[in-house]
């Protein structure tokens, strides 16, 4: 490795602080480069990292949180293929190297209809993370046991970019001047569309199934065959138990109380705010 001669380097960023993954570190070298503590070093964001962060287009198909990941995390080769779990805990850790440990998020109290900040404590949510054990199992009712495989942020976006258009979509029929037979038409076309995307999403989470007599099911076309023919309860289990899934890993919401003069105005006692990591807070 060459050395940098630059004098002004003792100015340039360092890693803040170092977290591990809820996931783990299977992952193969190409997307994240093993260490031998497990633990990925986060550097702060640069300038340029920041116009990534606020450009719409690169943030819509995924382009600048992916370069920012990248960046902050050299570790990180390919960030299209760091699973869902794990996402969140990178984006908080980018934003304690960052900007420091707390965060002011903004809400409306429910009920109150009363506009108030609360400071987040962004370490605590890291441990709270960092805790979490991934579970790759679900067991259905009748026994079927569906081990996951999670999706990734590549999926993720592709996924979100896709229902995005199809909203758009059904936007501009309904504000269009067709007949209407052509906009059932294209209804019709738009809802398959949809339909096609959520069996896709469906089978791209699931990597095996095993019955219980103990046999394995592996090959994808024997999967997708299941997918298209069992009955609509039984896949409806598969999508909520999928769904409960996909929150591990991710900040859960702020449990707060509500003040005398809110209760007064219509707020529960308790409520929960949910705490994301986007562009309308991310930066200070």
């Amino acid at each position: 490795m060459t050395e940098n001669n630059n004098p002004l380097n003792k100015y340039f960023r360092q890693p803040a602080i170092y977290v591990s993954l809820p996931s783990g570190t299977d992952y193969p070298p190409h997307v994240i480069t093993p260490a031998q503590t497990g633990e990925l070093g986060v550097m702060p964001m640069t300038a340029k990292d920041e116009i990534r962060f606020k450009t719409p287009d690169a943030l819509m198909n995924g382009q600048g949180v992916v370069d920012v990941i990248q960046s902050c995390v050299p570790d990180i080769k390919d960030a299209w293929q760091i699973k869902s779990y794990d996402l969140d805990t990178i984006l908080v850790a980018i934003r304690i190297a960052t900007y420091g440990e707390t965060m002011e998020i903004n809400f409306t109290v429910p009920g109150a209809n009363e506009n108030v900040s609360h400071t987040v404590n962004l370490p605590a949510i890291l441990d709270q993370l960092r805790s979490t054990k991934v579970n790759s199992d679900i067991v259905l009712k009748d026994g079927l046991k569906i081990t996951v495989r999670p999706l990734t942020y590549n999926d993720m976006t592709s996924t979100s970019l896709q229902t995005f258009q199809q909203q758009k979509m059904y936007s501009a029929i309904q504000d269009s001047q067709l007949s209407d037979e052509e906009k059932a038409k294209r209804f019709n076309d738009a809802f398959k569309t949809l339909t096609d995307l959520n069996a896709s999403i469906l089978l791209k989470n699931i990597n095996s199934i095993t019955m219980t007599d103990g046999t394995e099911i592996t090959d994808p076309a024997h999967i997708k065959e299941f997918v298209e023919n069992a009955n609509a309860i039984l896949i409806k289990e598969i999508e909520d138990k999928l769904t409960q899934l996909r929150g591990q890993g991710a900040v859960k919401p702020l449990k707060l109380k509500a003040t005398e003069d809110q209760i007064k105005k219509g707020a529960p006692a308790t409520y929960e705010v949910p705490v994301t990591f986007d562009t309308s807070n991310f930066f200070v």
